[in-house]
């Protein structure tokens, strides 16, 4: 079959053209969500070629609110099992040592700190990278407000096109006055920018 839009020949089933990524005119279920007898599979459909399901600015704003607040928790947990096992004292005579001149404690409290945000980077990226690209496709938040990440084909990504999705983030947040995170609100298909880099979509499940 072909796509009406550009012409460009798609394979039966497709929701969406690989080529142009408007919907398929004539199907209604995404082929990601068709099971082995052309039935829409339990977890219901993501995208229709009538009107696609697209999460706008506002769902995703909300759903990010959700994961910070789950990341803030767990840094939280972290920090207080860390406090727990070196004890209040280490700490204190850390800081204490820091009013000396010897030059190695200012080291070390950099050394530390450059380690926390290193591992809370690790530790986000891993979070988002495999929940989107889990069976749920998508995070704790996402997963709140039914809404799941897919490629242009409205299929489940890979672990790697996750892992691209969430650093492009940093380009995102490079763009002044968050336009890049707002392009969610205005573009054709809902996606910020970090979605047409790694040429991914953020649908609402039907």
């Amino acid at each position: 079959m072909f796509c009406s839009s550009c012409g460009a020949t798609v394979p039966d089933g497709t929701a969406f053209c690989g080529s142009c990524g408007r919907p398929i005119v004539g199907y209604s279920i995404s082929q990601s969500s068709v099971g082995p007898t052309g039935a829409a599979a339990p977890s219901g459909g993501i995208a229709t070629a009538a009107g696609t399901l697209y999460a706008g600015f506002w769902l995703r704003f909300v759903a990010r609110l959700i994961d910070d607040a789950v990341t803030l928790v767990a840094a939280g947990i972290v920090v207080a099992v860390i406090v727990g096992v070196v004890g209040v004292g280490f700490f204190r005579n850390f800081a204490e040592e820091m009013n000396t001149r010897n030059p190695v404690f200012p080291a070390a409290l950099f050394a530390l700190i450059f380690a926390f945000v290193g591992a809370m980077i690790i530790a986000t990226w891993l979070y988002y990278a495999w929940m989107e690209s889990s069976e749920t496709q998508g995070t704790l938040g996402k997963m709140a407000l039914a809404l799941t990440v897919t490629d242009m084909q409205g299929n489940r990504i890979s672990f790697g096109r996750a892992s691209g999705r969430f650093f492009a983030k940093i380009i995102t947040g490079m763009v002044p006055l968050a336009i890049g995170y707002i392009m969610a609100g205005f573009t054709e298909k809902k996606q910020a920018l970090h979605d047409m880099i790694a040429s991914c979509l953020v649908m609402r499940r039907s």
